[in-house]
Parts: C-alpha cells; structure tokens; sequence
C-alpha cells in the first residue's frame, strides 16, 4: 500500500518552517552545560577575571545600539 502525499510549494515551506522551529525549541532548551572549559585552560581563567571584574563593576556594557548604530 502506498502513501503518497502531494504537497504545493506553499505547503511544503508551512512544512519545513514547522519541523525548523521544532528543532529550534528542542535546541533551545536543551539543559545548559553543553560547553565545558577545563579549569586549568586560559579561556577559563579569562571568563574567571570577567566574572570578578563585573562584581566589583569595573565593567561597562554597551547596549547592542551604542555598538552597531553608534
């Protein structure tokens, strides 16, 4: 027995963006953790010095404006 399934262009786009936003939330809440650093690594040392600068504000953020439109 067959199951053929005709589809035009529009439908088969409704389709494809479905199982793409699917995909998209099943990645998105993904637990966290998907990155590891090993203590020991610069990177890790760098994020380290970041952190502890952003508690003791010696940080300025910028906005995502001031960046790209400033």
């Amino acid at each position: 027995m067959s199951n053929d399934v005709t589809l035009n262009a529009q439908q088969l786009e409704e389709v494809i963006r479905k199982v793409v936003r699917e995909e998209l939330m099943a990645f998105a809440t993904q637990e966290q953790g998907i990155f590891h650093l090993d203590k020991e690594s610069p990177l890790y040392k760098d994020m380290e010095n970041i952190l502890e600068r952003k508690k003791s504000s010696q940080l300025t953020f910028h906005t995502h404006e001031e960046v790209w439109n400033g």
